[in-house]
């Protein structure tokens, strides 16, 4: 066992708790990562909130990097001391889905017994197959990516989830083609990658839609065509006038019913909403049906943007090392372990791009 630091959920809706903990070393097929960078996701305070349930006391996070520090038995391709990307995506590769090329929807992900512990034995939840709020995690090899030297470890860790999130709803689960037209709903962490994903890929015009203006000014410097507040009444017809027509695809970052009720109204013939952003448990929307019969559009669920991870996050990498993909821009503040609780604090004012917590390695 190794003596770790982490931030522990111990009841839903309160702050965080700074604990030691007690992390076994890696089993077969398994490798330890000492974290360099962590990033506070949204899906990180929803799940602490209780939005979708689980059991407690938990370690959340799943946006990291760092240096593996040990490996298991039957560990293939990675070696100690790489700086990996450290995912919540774990693959059986022997399903259905993995075998079709569809890994996100794995359907062997959980089900494995958590690494941590309290020191007194109580077993604590590695949520979302990661735990990456403290100090060193134990993941399967397949939640991995080795990346060059020459990425930061505060940018390498949002290729964690936010980035691919968002370029792989338009470019893998939109299947946008260039020329096309975007409309984006939510101007967050998430959806200025799916701007930015749109610009790489080459769309005519994308316009980005948010109830925050400073949030808007900031998507048009990540490609962001167009902006409408969100606020102002009928949005999606401020959107249609600066497109000229319907968009080809529209892409829900944000949980929030009022943006997924409205989001059909921004398409046009045979239109694709991208379904990405996750409104709490029960939460209910309403459609028309006859309309997306009649016009040919299609709704399409996205989970972690569809990816490989080792197709596309060295990509991502690329783009990222040619000037192409903003990543140091995504991030709004950097914080200690110590000082999580008022990162999340600072995030959940939604102004916040990526808050990242840095570790002393």
């Amino acid at each position: 066992m190794t003596r770790i630091r982490a931030a522990v959920c111990t009841a839903f809706n309160a702050p965080l708790t700074i604990e030691d903990l007690d992390l076994r070393a890696p089993g077969p097929g398994e490798i330890e990562v000492t974290l360099e960078a962590v990033a506070i996701c949204h899906s990180d305070i929803s799940y602490a909130d209780g939005a979708w349930g689980g059991d407690l006391p938990a370690v959340y996070g799943h946006e990291a990097s760092g240096r593996i520090s040990a490996l298991g038995d039957g560990v293939k391709g990675l070696s100690e001391g790489q700086r990996v990307v450290v995912t919540l995506i774990r693959t059986c590769g022997a399903c259905v889905n993995c075998n079709a090329g569809k890994p996100t929807l794995c359907e062997n992900q959980g089900g494995r017994p958590s690494p941590l512990s309290r020191p007194d034995g109580t077993p604590v939840v590695q949520a979302m197959n990661c735990g990456a709020f403290a100090e060193r995690v134990v993941v399967d090899q397949s939640q991995v990516v080795p990346l060059p030297e020459t990425l930061p470890a505060e940018g390498v860790c949002l290729l964690a989830c936010g980035v691919i999130t968002g370029i792989g709803a338009v470019v893998n689960a939109g299947r946008l083609r260039a020329g096309e037209d975007v409309v984006v709903i939510g101007a967050g962490g998430v959806g200025l990658n799916a701007i930015q994903g749109a610009r790489i890929a080459g769309a005519r015009r994308i316009v980005a839609v948010d109830i925050s203006e400073a949030k808007l000014d900031i998507a048009r410097e990540f490609g962001a065509t167009d902006a409408v507040l969100g606020t102002s009444g009928a949005p999606w017809k401020k959107a249609l006038k600066a497109l000229g027509k319907g968009a080809d695809v529209v892409a829900v970052t944000v949980g929030a019913i009022p943006a997924y009720e409205q989001a059909m109204r921004y398409l046009g013939w045979g239109g694709r909403m991208v379904m990405v952003g996750m409104p709490h448990t029960g939460a209910m929307a309403q459609y028309e049906p006859v309309v997306p019969a009649y016009t040919g559009q299609h709704m399409i669920g996205s989970k972690m943007g569809d990816v490989v991870i080792r197709r596309d996050i060295p990509w991502m990498a690329d783009l990222y090392l040619q000037g192409r993909l903003k990543l140091d821009e995504l991030i709004s503040g950097r914080w200690s372990l110590d000082r999580i609780n008022e990162a999340v604090a600072d995030t959940r004012t939604g102004g916040a791009r990526r808050n990242v917590i840095l570790f002393d390695t």
